[in-house]
């Protein structure tokens, strides 16, 4: 495999970040590289503290609602945030937890100038090599998805010592044994059974139970777990350790496992399965696996030097996904599936006010689709524990959702400051996903049943304001506040990005449903607020011009119509794709973009505004200065090693943008080379996926368009957006059949439109006539 999609680094990790991470989307490991002594921190998907959620007891929160509309629409907006305080939840999220540190002496180090490690991102496979006493040793290791397992494999050496485990859990009991020709090595032990948030500060902020499980095995919080290695000599000189691991989760609403007897040979399975093939064959089956997915799209940029960074970020993005994601898995957590510390940054949990949403942008256009399945399992789950917390917190029907949520489908608002607790939009946006999905290509069963729960909500928590338009009442702008009265505030009416998404769930439901419930989703978009717009010009966050707390703040919520959303379009909302665009500026001149996920979100937006320069921009601030030496994506955090956070939004959100450089599909065509980066002269791309399941890849040279070609998804007429300077095109199907094709109107100033017949299923090929010569 080439160059292109592999990292190659000349020293070992300094932390956490730096590793190459290796999974299968549910058994991660983090690798450290160093010469001769691996470390592997060792995760599982469904390893988290705590356990199903109790009922809530004591007077409904709803109960103080019709003050709290009273306060905000008076203007009392600090007195408001104290209302928004006693409507809170009882607690917070549980925390993503490690199973621990796998460590293996396997070789003597000699000269350090012939160090070296790399992650294959195409066949995801990770090798260091160095020189030992005795000559070359090579360490490599991947986790196979079809056999369960981590191999590592070594070669040029005889190891010092077996691998050792050591856990941050207490009371670890940890076997070791010979068993079939292998040493062997069994830890057992349980998570905690309640974690508070690293920001959370309070005593007892870990605890572990230490009650026995009943006669099923299974406890009120604080599953177990059991992680499984086999040491082994192959007749080819090569030693391997293969590892595996299980815990004890069952379901978000049925109590874990703590039968470590029973998780320690649920772990070992794997682990025996797999001693029975060689290495060749497991890393076949590996490769082969993966490939099924990482093979599905390619960027390729090496006809632009000055770009082979930008095209490794993004394949490594694919990677990652890939890595963290499968069908059947729980879905990529605020770090993936790789986290090394009892007390994460932000309980390492799923942050729904754009986080877990960022971590599968990419999903549906990059060929990942079926990736997108554990976000969308999750959503379903979080539509059936939602209702009651939209019951009991608003008095209203349908689900809601809060800024956070865990492995046991939290969905109330967190203790802590309105700015982030008092935001019950989170199944609003969650539906977009299912809509997506649906309008990718993929199945559209959820749509309709979330988009109905949103409905429901969303109708029931609008009023009307003074001049009679509806506004989502309680409403803040995520993790945001403005200031009123010589002091700040969060808890407001008719904030943009509720307002926008409103609009998005209620348009939707209407497109989908013709029954009572899409009548009165009807009637309430006639009288809906739009955003609205400043003296500035500036698309406005709150209802109303009111100064920022923070001028720089890191969410962009206002702008989500441009982007993830699709109502602002240059086209279509002219004035307010403007709007858009002063307010993009405003957050950028006061420094917006400090951490990895919004300035990922800030190339998207770049993208939708056909801002090639501010592209560039954005995509070399993630690359040089919020990236690991691994090019993982960093959230600035004094207080931990290193000074970053490794919070992989960024990383994923950055595909997503990059793939919007080149072809968008969400104003009823297929639009490419909207916004080339400079540095991206000439290149290719194929198999991203577009809104009508269609499949597009294409060519450029020197910044022009010489080809494309359109595999159509649904029938109907084909629309091609392409840039004004592109040579006539000729357009032929599969057969080689000429195409007729005419202009279509309506394009933006410096673009053409193109349109044809097209057919279902058939591949159509546009060529330049100077490509053809």
């Amino acid at each position: 495999m080439s160059a292109r999609h592999r990292i190659r680094l000349s020293t070992p990790a300094a932390h956490f970040h730096d590793g190459f991470p290796l999974g299968n989307g549910a058994l991660g490991a983090m690798l450290h590289g160093s010469a001769g002594a691996e470390r592997f921190d060792l995760n599982l998907d469904t390893l988290w503290s705590g356990g199903p959620l109790p009922a809530e007891e004591g007077p409904a929160p709803s109960l103080l609602l019709p003050e709290l509309r009273e306060v905000i629409r008076k203007g009392d907006f600090v007195q408001a945030d104290g209302l928004a305080r006693r409507m809170q939840g009882p607690g917070w999220t549980e925390s993503y937890q490690p199973l621990g540190r796998l460590d293996w002496r396997y070789a003597t180090t000699g000269q350090a100038d012939d160090y070296g490690r790399e992650l294959d991102l195409a066949q995801a496979i990770t090798t260091t090599r160095h020189r030992g006493d005795g000559g070359p040793v090579e360490l490599s290791a991947f986790v196979s998805a079809p056999a369960n397992v981590l191999v590592a494999s070594v070669t040029g050496a005889e190891p010092l010592a077996p691998p050792s485990f050591t856990s941050p859990h207490p009371g670890v009991q940890v076997s070791e044994f010979e068993e079939g020709g292998a040493r062997w090595l069994v830890a057992t032990g349980r998570v905690p059974a309640h974690v508070l948030p690293n920001y959370v500060d309070q005593q007892n902020a870990i605890v572990y139970a230490d009650d026995e499980p009943d006669q099923d095995g299974t406890v009120a919080a604080g599953m177990g777990f059991a992680v499984a290695v086999a040491l082994q000599r192959t007749a080819s000189g090569e030693v391997r350790l293969i590892a595996s691991a299980a815990g004890g989760f069952r379901g978000f609403d049925q109590r874990p496992s703590a039968d470590l007897a029973a998780l320690a040979e649920q772990a070992r399975g794997p682990v025996a399965s797999a001693l029975a093939s060689s290495t060749a064959e497991l890393r076949a089956g590996h490769i082969e696996d993966y490939r099924g997915y990482f093979d599905r799209v390619d960027l390729d940029l090496s006809a632009s030097p000055d770009a082979a960074r930008a095209e490794l970020f993004y394949h490594y993005g694919r990677y990652l996904l890939i890595s963290s994601s499968r069908p059947g898995t729980q879905a990529a957590n605020l770090q993936g599936i790789w986290n090394a510390d009892v007390r994460p940054g932000w309980s390492c949990n799923y942050t729904t006010n754009i986080n877990v949403q960022m971590n599968y942008w990419p999903a549906e256009p990059t060929g990942l689709q079926d990736l997108h399945g554990p976000l969308l399992d999750l959503i379903r789950d979080l539509v059936a524990t939602g209702a009651t917390t939209a019951r009991r917190y608003y008095g209203a029907a349908g689900s809601a959702a809060h800024h956070n949520t865990d492995i046991w489908r939290f969905t109330t608002p967190v203790i802590g400051e309105p700015w982030f607790t008092t935001w019950p939009s989170a199944l609003l946006w969650l539906a977009a996903h299912a809509w997506d999905h649906a309008e990718y290509g993929g199945a559209g069963d959820l749509a309709l049943p979330v988009l109905r729960a949103g409905t429901e909500f969303a109708l029931d928590m609008l009023v009307p304001d003074e001049d009679g338009r509806l506004v989502m009442s309680p409403s803040t702008s995520p993790e945001h506040r403005f200031l009123v009265a010589g002091s700040d505030a969060a808890t407001s009416e008719g904030a943009a990005m509720d307002q926008e998404l409103i609009h998005e769930v209620l348009t939707r439901y209407t497109r989908l449903a013709s029954d009572d419930l899409a009548e009165r989703a009807r009637s309430a978009l006639a009288l809906l607020r739009p955003v609205a717009i400043g003296d500035d010009g500036a698309l406005l966050e709150w209802y109303g011009e009111r100064p920022s707390h923070e001028p720089g703040h890191r969410h962009v919520s206002h702008l989500y119509g441009l982007y993830p959303g699709t109502r602002i379009t240059e086209t279509g909302t002219p004035r307010d794709f403007d709007a858009a665009r002063r307010a993009l500026r405003t957050r950028l001149e006061n420094g917006s973009g400090h951490t990895g996920w919004s300035q990922a979100w800030i190339l998207c937006l770049a993208a939708r505004l056909r801002d090639a320069e501010l592209a560039e921009r954005s995509i070399s601030i993630l690359l040089d200065e919020l990236s690991s030496e691994s090019l993982l994506d960093l959230h600035p955090h004094g207080s931990w090693p290193g000074g970053h956070i490794f919070q992989i939004d960024g990383n994923f959100g950055a595909v997503a943008g990059m793939t919007e450089l080149l072809v968008q599909s969400h104003e009823q065509m297929i639009s490419l080379l909207k916004t080339l980066p400079p540095s991206w002269h000439s290149g290719s791309v194929r198999g991203v996926r577009c809104r009508g399941g269609h499949r597009v890849g294409l060519t450029w040279r020197a910044g022009t368009l010489v080809g494309a070609d359109i595999t159509i998804g649904r029938p109907g007429p084909a629309i091609l957006d392409i840039p004004g300077d592109t040579p006539p095109l000729t357009i032929v199907d599969e057969d080689g059949t000429l195409v007729p094709h005419a202009e279509a109107e309506g394009a933006i100033p410096g673009r053409r439109r193109l349109t044809w017949d097209g057919l279902p299923a058939r591949r159509y090929t546009a060529r330049t006539t100077t490509s053809e010569r």
